[in-house]
């Protein structure tokens, strides 16, 4: 199943489910919150899926995050093999252990929003990443039981602005939370939908180029492992998103960063795909 975000132009965001081209607005049966609808999804997901209400073309809506309002949106650093290698090419160490930042949830846009590009620097990248959403409230989770507490994938571009993240902010965050640099979507993929999320393609291309194609089974730590890491520390809560990492390809090793004027596309086999303009700050 696919839940969605949209709203229909001047109107207000409505929470619907996707089925091929068109979307079923659910909102007057089950809110517009996708993140609070989360916790009671598996009790009522025959309820969800059979749902009528109004229908409209996709081409027809504006598509919205499908959760813009997670307590928490973190990424995960080098966590791809040929990533890693290409950061120690450029003299970054590869660590040893999961290196874990946050992306303030304030930088949360939709699947085709503009991204800015801020006028106090020339080196904003991108980085195509598989994005979990998780579904329930836990804490201390095992691997083995990991997927029990994944409510579905998305599509992240975890935009970043480099020089930020390399000189001036050392935890990342500052360099990784400008407004307008986390594009995600297009939709919740529920978790029943993909088998097995390390077995799909990742692609980003700039202006048409292709920039990015890579398989996550490339990944260090997998899914599982990153979230029984993480909940070693914190609880994770409903509509958590975790970046799970990107492939090689980056435009920071070349010094081939986004442009005003450019339009990124990054796309998951099976997740669908983002498009964004990049425009100027103000």
């Amino acid at each position: 199943m696919k839940l969605a975000r949209f709203h229909l132009a001047g109107g207000p965001v409505r929470l619907g489910r996707v089925d091929g081209e068109r979307v079923t607005d659910l909102s007057a049966e089950f809110g517009t919150s996708l993140r609070a609808l989360l916790p009671g999804l598996p009790a009522l997901r025959q309820r969800v899926e059979g749902a009528q209400g109004p229908e409209h073309h996709l081409s027809e809506v504006v598509l919205d995050a499908p959760v813009d309002d997670p307590q928490k949106f973190l990424g995960i650093g080098m966590n791809y093999r040929e990533h890693a290698e290409e950061a120690r090419r450029a003299g970054i160490p590869i660590p040893t252990s999961q290196l874990w930042f946050n992306k303030q949830v304030s930088c949360i846009v939709g699947p085709t929003a503009d991204v800015v590009k801020p006028d106090i620097s020339d080196q904003l990248d991108y980085e195509v990443e598989l994005g979990v959403v998780i579904g329930t409230r836990c804490k201390n989770v095992t691997a083995e039981d990991a997927p029990s507490v994944i409510a579905g994938y998305l599509v992240v571009n975890d935009v970043s602005v480099r020089d930020w993240l390399q000189k001036r902010s050392p935890t990342f965050t500052l360099g990784k939370s400008f407004d307008t640099h986390g594009p995600i979507g297009p939709w919740l993929t529920t978790a029943d939908e993909v088998p097995d999320p390390l077995a799909l393609r990742m692609t980003l291309s700039v202006n048409g180029e292709v920039r990015q194609d890579w398989p996550t089974n490339d990944m260090i730590y997998d899914i599982h492992q990153q979230i029984a890491y993480l909940s070693q520390v914190f609880t994770l809560m409903p509509g958590d998103i975790l970046a799970t990492g990107t492939p090689s390809g980056i435009g920071a090793p070349t010094g081939n960063f986004l442009r005003v004027g450019d339009t990124v596309r990054a796309g998951i086999e099976g997740l669908g795909a983002l498009e964004n303009r990049i425009v100027a700050e103000g």
